[in-house]
């Protein structure tokens, strides 16, 4: 068969209800999975910053235990507190990060529901 007797491109004509709701089901997913890890991010940046105030005012030399790739290790104060600094300053801007990606596609999400006149009816 020759490649001119396929279907006209979707462009040529506007998307059907299905498509349409198809996309607007991804858009929602897509959101709800980045609020969802912004969420459990949030989480962990808040039991870091537990754990550093906690630590801070101990002695540098004090045994401590941190649990690494699931081994449980010994080390000391001065050793943990400066990863726990790290760890929190990339989860921090990790949030910070997903948080644009979300308002981003948030805004996407609400172009796309004006331009097909589409309203999410809430259940």
């Amino acid at each position: 068969m020759s490649t001119s007797a396929k279907k006209p491109s979707s462009s040529a004509q506007p998307p059907n209800e299905q498509e349409l709701r198809l996309q607007a089901n991804q858009f929602s997913s897509e959101l709800k999975a980045i609020a969802g890890k912004i969420g459990e991010l949030e989480l962990q940046l808040d039991e870091h910053n537990l754990v550093i105030k906690s630590m801070t005012p101990m002695p540098e030399d004090r045994k401590c235990f941190r649990l690494i790739n699931g081994v449980l290790v010994e080390r000391s104060v001065k050793e943990v507190l400066p990863a726990l600094k790290t760890n929190r300053d990339g989860i921090s801007s990790t949030i910070t990060q997903l948080t644009s990606q979300y308002k981003k596609r948030d805004q996407e999400f609400s172009d796309f529901q004006k331009l097909h006149h589409i309203r999410i009816a809430s259940a």
